[in-house]
């Protein structure tokens, strides 16, 4: 034990004291003050001990509950992604007219460029999904 409290302190076994000072912190074990303090000397630690001393009042960390399986977020379906799509060019198209009828004569439709890459990007997910399986 003498060694490994004489040893030098690794970037992960700062970051680990942190996270278990973070943890005492946000269980109302260690008030702010006493927390940023113990986090600055956790960074400026040499050797290992002096972390240990930085957390041998505060108790050993709870088991980590287990977790639950990983939900699966819902994925969008491609009309949800053109109705994006057609919302905006709705508004853009808006812009390019006001625009149009502030300066007295039609501008060029640059609300093309934007809706014309973003319609290809949504093209090309139909054709070649995540998967890497055409449809």
């Amino acid at each position: 034990m003498e060694n490994r409290h004489r040893a030098r302190a690794s970037d992960i076994e700062r970051e680990h004291t942190v996270e278990r000072l973070t943890s005492a912190y946000v269980e109302g074990r260690l008030d702010l003050d006493e927390y940023e303090r113990r986090v600055g000397s956790a960074l400026r630690a040499v050797l290992v001990g002096e972390l240990d001393d930085l957390t041998a009042d505060l108790p050993a960390p709870s088991p980590t509950p287990p977790r639950a399986a990983p939900v699966s977020e819902p994925r969008w379906d491609h009309a949800d992604e053109w109705r994006w799509w057609l919302g905006i060019a709705v508004l853009l198209t808006g812009v390019w007219a006001a625009v149009s009828l502030a300066n007295g004569a039609f501008v060029p439709y640059w609300p093309l460029v934007p809706l014309g890459i973003w319609a290809a990007v949504l093209l090309a997910s139909i054709i070649w999904p995540e998967g890497g399986e055409p449809l």
